[in-house]
């Protein structure tokens, strides 16, 4: 009976391996199974957006592997095969886009928010100095004595 158990355990434990895919595609040359990975890691999966479709399980991404091996075999250039990719899903497919007019806020975006941050906080600090100087000298005469008296007694 232990040993029934033990199975049906082992059995329905396995079920979720069962389902995983592994893709195996029979290249003619050993530059394009290069190629592919290459390519399969370069491009991101639309679904699962922060995996490339190398590493994504999702049924699209298998579709897009499917999709390189056949425009690998069709004799297309890596340029080609991105540039139908990101016909076919825009710019977001690519983890490193090309620098253009609409990926630019991409590209420089991070380096303004920081520079912006950077001459901001310049700007509050040099305003704090300058308050600072101007309070140091709004002192009256009749204070600048009570202060000097104060000074004198503590030095006693």
């Amino acid at each position: 009976m232990k040993r029934w158990i033990a199975a049906v355990v082992l059995g329905l434990s396995m079920t979720g391996v069962a389902h995983a895919a592994i893709d195996t595609y029979e290249f003619a040359k050993e530059g394009d199974r290069e190629r592919f990975r290459e390519l399969t890691k370069e491009l991101r999966c639309p679904k699962c957006q922060n995996q490339d479709i190398a590493d994504s399980n999702a049924p699209i991404a298998a579709d897009l592997r499917k999709e390189i091996f056949r425009m690998l075999g069709e004799g297309k250039d890596n340029q080609q095969i991105i540039d139908f990719m990101v016909d076919r899903y825009g710019d977001f497919v690519r983890y490193k886009p090309a620098l253009t007019g609409k990926t630019a806020l991409l590209w420089f975006g991070p380096a303004g928010l920081l520079l912006g941050g950077v001459v901001i906080i310049a700007l509050i600090v040099r305003r704090r100095r300058v308050q600072r100087a101007d309070v140091q000298d709004e002192l009256s005469p009749e204070e600048r004595s009570r202060l000097d008296h104060l000074l004198d007694k503590n030095q006693e």
